[in-house]
């Protein structure tokens, strides 16, 4: 043991030595990386940047990478070391050696090598990741993402956006068409095939942080009205518990802010809008043929109806003539009654909500119960400030609400209440954080409905598209069964 040990120091101390006997010398100190010995191993591994040095560099980085498979947490952590110290040496060549086992290893080394990216490439310096050097890890990148899980897909989106060259306009445009190559859209949906789903919803969160004022995010929402909208009701989902419905309508309305010019403006919205009235009842006595007569009165699903009003007030800017001029005076007469209707309940359970919450603060509004009150009352106000401006004659589309899953400013319970009703230019404030989304409850005041879910959209643990690449999700990347190919 002590003898190999020390092998296992001075091969690499006099390699640079003896390069004829270069790669006699770099196969010994492997065959110590693998010796059965882990204090060995341990030394092996700790030495082998020694031997990174010219064209022996990619092949060291490379068989770093493979030994990330280890199960031995020390072992690893030298690795990790040994790849880091190799990449401030040379960063292009590292990459190579990364890369390749990432389009060719095994699928624990593939899956370590990429984790490995996605976690100490923002730790390097700026001199080790230059522009070209990122020009690089964007270019592999690409050839990563022909055939990714969805979890790999996460991770990659993570990486590019994450690199300096790719903050600017452009750059942010460049990683939402990637996103959208992704996501499939000249494809028919599939809304029966909860991979098809799944894999739009997952693309669509990574999308929704690069979107803004001048990178838009037209294509997902044409997508969504004219694929996704039409089939909200016969979604399917392989996670278990998600309200697959309501997730829709929150990324739809958090991209409308953002949609540039649409081809098919009219249409789109009409079909946003025929989606929204299934969400808005008729009073009972209103009902025709006595469809909702009776005694029970009609539930209303705030949840829904703020995703979609909002969306429909967002894209509505576009056209602001489509309520007085693109639809018949009999339509507007019907969504007007629903609209008044619907007000009338959110005024009750607006009062209902602040009499709850009346001189809570601290402690007493983190209960679960207080926190899904806390959130139906920022619903209930987006709701209401929307209605509004959709009464005015003619419709008018100026007031700003934040939808209330978003985060804003932080502010007391009593400051919040005095600022509920605002319209335009004075959003709601911050609710506390409620639970996580996996934890979904609703409050259930009479004849209404919200969900306490906050929308956080972290979806990196979902299980993405469940499974390896091979036969499902994002591509099949045949079996490829291969040991260490040193």
């Amino acid at each position: 043991t002590k003898e190999k040990r020390l092998a296992a120091q001075f091969i690499p101390k006099f390699f640079k030595h003896f390069p004829e006997l270069a790669d006699s010398a770099i196969n010994a100190q492997l065959d110590l990386c693998e010796d059965e010995d882990v204090s060995i191993r341990r030394q092996a591994i700790k030495e082998l940047p020694q031997f990174a040095t010219g064209e022996n560099l990619p092949r060291v980085a490379d068989i770093l990478t493979q030994l990330l498979q280890t199960d031995d947490s020390a072992e690893f952590n030298l690795v990790n070391n040994a790849l880091l110290s190799i990449f401030k040496m040379d960063a292009k060549g590292t990459l190579g050696g990364l890369f390749s086992q990432i389009l060719q290893g095994e699928d624990i080394v593939r899956e370590r090598a990429i984790k490995f990216l996605s976690t100490k490439l923002k730790t390097l310096p700026d001199e080790v990741l230059t522009k070209e050097v990122e020009e690089l890890i964007l270019t592999e990148s690409k050839k990563v993402l022909e055939d990714v899980t969805g979890e790999e897909f996460v991770l990659f989106m993570k990486i590019l956006s994450g690199l300096k060259s790719l903050q600017t306009v452009s750059g942010r445009q460049q990683l939402v068409e990637l996103v959208a190559e992704q996501a499939d859209l000249e494809q028919t949906f599939n809304p029966s095939d909860p991979d098809c789903v799944d894999r739009l919803l997952q693309c669509t969160r990574q999308a929704v942080p690069l979107f803004s004022k001048n990178v838009h995010s037209t294509r997902f929402v044409t997508y969504f009205c004219e694929q996704v909208l039409p089939n909200l009701s016969t979604l399917t989902t392989p996670v278990e518990g998600l309200d697959i419905q309501l997730e829709v309508l929150k990324l739809l309305a958090e991209m409308s802010s953002f949609c540039g010019d649409m081809e098919k403006l009219e249409t789109n919205l009409r079909k946003l809008f025929d989606k929204l009235l299934e969400y808005m009842p008729l009073p009972p006595e209103e009902a025709e043929n006595g469809e909702n007569a009776g005694n029970e009165e009609p539930k209303l699903q705030f949840s829904y109806v703020e995703c979609l009003l909002y969306s429909f007030h967002q894209l509505g800017r576009k056209l602001p003539d489509f309520l007085t001029a693109k639809l018949n005076a009999e339509k507007l007469k019907d969504f007007k009654i629903r609209l008044q209707y619907f007000a009338r309940g959110l005024q009750v359970y607006i009062r209902q909500l602040r009499l709850a919450l009346q001189g809570k603060t601290g402690e007493a509004l983190k209960t679960e119960e207080n926190k899904i009150k806390v959130v139906a009352l920022k619903i209930t106000n987006n709701i209401n400030v929307l209605i509004k401006d959709l009464f005015h004659i003619p419709p008018s589309y100026k007031s700003t609400v934040t939808l209330s899953w978003k985060p804003v400013q932080k502010v007391e319970i009593g400051q919040k209440r005095a600022n509920e009703d605002t319209t335009s230019g004075s959003p709601p404030k911050k609710s506390p954080a409620g639970p996580k989304r996996d934890a979904r409850q609703i409050y259930n005041p009479p004849s209404g409905k919200y969900s306490s879910n906050l929308g956080n959209f972290n979806y990196e643990q979902r299980g993405a598209f469940r499974g390896s690449r091979g036969g499902r999700g994002w591509g099949t990347r045949g079996n490829r069964s291969r040991g260490r190919l040193y």
